[in-house]
């Protein structure tokens, strides 16, 4: 369920005050529409720079996404936008990240941007997990596994994002080839097998207008993908439908009913490979 979106403007006084003690004067606000955790998300520009500004009160539901956010930013260093203040005051949690610059990755088939994805996912999987606390791929997905033995091919102690929806990912064709792609929205970050995100790639490249088969072969591109188990993938992929079942029949909406039926293709998939 999204998270309801406020104004920069509707702050308390003193929040707003504590923002622009690391910021100066704001110039210019950009409220930004992705995104589903914040209530506040915003592109701010002042004389002395540009941040994207992430918030949420301290009493939310979701108040722990920005503390994780805030935790895992210093590990992320090539892979996410740095983090460059943290305000909490007046019951807000208010964390202020370099601004991107770049557009959101097109995962369309034969789009230029598959390449610079596969290589920030390379990226990822070399960054070593940080000993901070994360949830555990195979805690999230217990309840929709088909067998409960399948759960251990999720588990593992590598660094995982686990939301490539393409929004997340922020492609500067202005940067070194290779390193154009940057992942934002780090609140889902998870400890689990190295092939994960490769799979929840899988995931939004069949949603994206690929095939199952197109879409595993561009997971290829990823070393951690070839550590995977062909039962292990399967499993996966059946996982993934439950989950975008639950969620495309509790909030259906055009997304999530796209997602439900990439997730039900790629299940159909596995069972004939």
């Amino acid at each position: 369920m999204a998270t309801t979106r406020i104004g920069l403007d509707r702050l308390p006084a003193t929040a707003r005050a504590a923002v622009e003690q690391h910021t100066d004067p704001l110039l210019t606000v950009v409220e930004t529409a992705e995104g589903f955790n914040s209530e506040i998300a915003a592109r701010v520009t002042s004389t002395t720079g540009t941040w994207h500004i992430k918030g949420l009160r301290t009493d939310h539901p979701r108040a722990w996404t920005q503390r994780r956010e805030a935790a895992i930013a210093p590990f992320l260093t090539g892979l996410g936008p740095a983090l460059h203040w943290r305000v909490e005051t007046a019951g807000w949690d208010l964390l202020g990240f370099e601004a991107l610059d770049g557009h959101h990755a097109d995962y369309s088939p034969g789009s230029p941007d598959l390449p610079e994805v596969a290589a920030l996912l390379r990226r990822l999987g070399e960054t070593p997990c940080p000993g901070i606390e994360l949830r555990r791929a195979e805690q999230r997905l217990e309840r929709y596994a088909v067998h409960p033995d399948d759960l251990h091919f999720f588990a593992g102690r590598n660094l995982l994002h686990t939301d490539l929806n393409n929004t997340n990912v922020l492609v500067n064709d202005h940067a070194p080839q290779g390193h154009r792609a940057r992942l934002v929205d780090w609140a889902w970050a998870t400890r689990g097998a190295p092939w994960l995100d490769a799979g929840y790639w899988v995931i939004w490249l069949i949603a994206s207008g690929h095939t199952p088969t197109s879409a595993e072969h561009q997971a290829a591109e990823i070393p951690a993908w070839h550590t995977a188990p062909a039962e292990g993938i399967t499993a996966f992929a059946a996982a993934n439908r439950n989950v975008w079942d639950e969620i495309s029949t509790a909030d259906p909406d055009p997304w999530t009913l796209r997602l439900a039926t990439a997730t039900a293709a790629w299940q159909e998939h596995r069972k004939v490979v």
